[in-house]
């Protein structure tokens, strides 16, 4: 992509934009049914600082891509962040969008002196393994994950 592509921090005011992304990377996913919160639970979600998000936009301030993440405390590694989702819309991957995102994502882990970051892909994402490998990402069949409504 030759445009220039410009980093920053998302905003209150980027809540609809977080969440159309969302909803795009869940059709992308084939399962938008799947998706129970709405744009108001990002935007008090943002307010109440329950996560933080990275936008990638272009000279026209569209934005083309987002990471979302959140502080978590680890037992073993102390301070950490989870990214949540690292998303790239469609027509805008593969031009290195997503890299930058995700080193906007690791210098923030710096910033805030996180010890580690972790992040969860799909095993049948091959597009999203193959640029996580590239990072030297290490990948863990050991644990498994748990989920349950309340």
């Amino acid at each position: 992509m030759k445009v220039p592509v410009f980093i920053r921090k998302a905003s209150i005011q980027d809540s609809k934009i977080i969440f159309n992304l969302v909803m795009e990377l869940a059709i992308y996913e084939k399962s938008p049914l799947e998706v129970h919160t709405t744009e108001h639970d990002f935007h008090k979600g943002m307010d109440e600082g329950l996560f933080y998000a990275i936008l990638a936009e272009d000279e026209h301030q569209q934005v083309l891509g987002m990471a979302l993440y959140q502080n978590y405390f680890s037992t073993w590694n102390g301070k950490a962040l989870y990214l949540e989702d690292l998303i790239v819309r469609e027509p805008y991957r593969r031009y290195g969008i997503g890299t930058l995102l995700f080193e906007a994502f690791l210098e923030e882990a710096r910033l805030v002196e996180a010890k580690i970051v972790k992040w969860q892909v799909l095993d049948w994402n091959e597009p999203a393994i193959n640029f996580y490998k590239k990072h030297q990402a290490s990948f863990d069949n050991e644990w498994v994950n748990c989920v349950m409504e309340v």
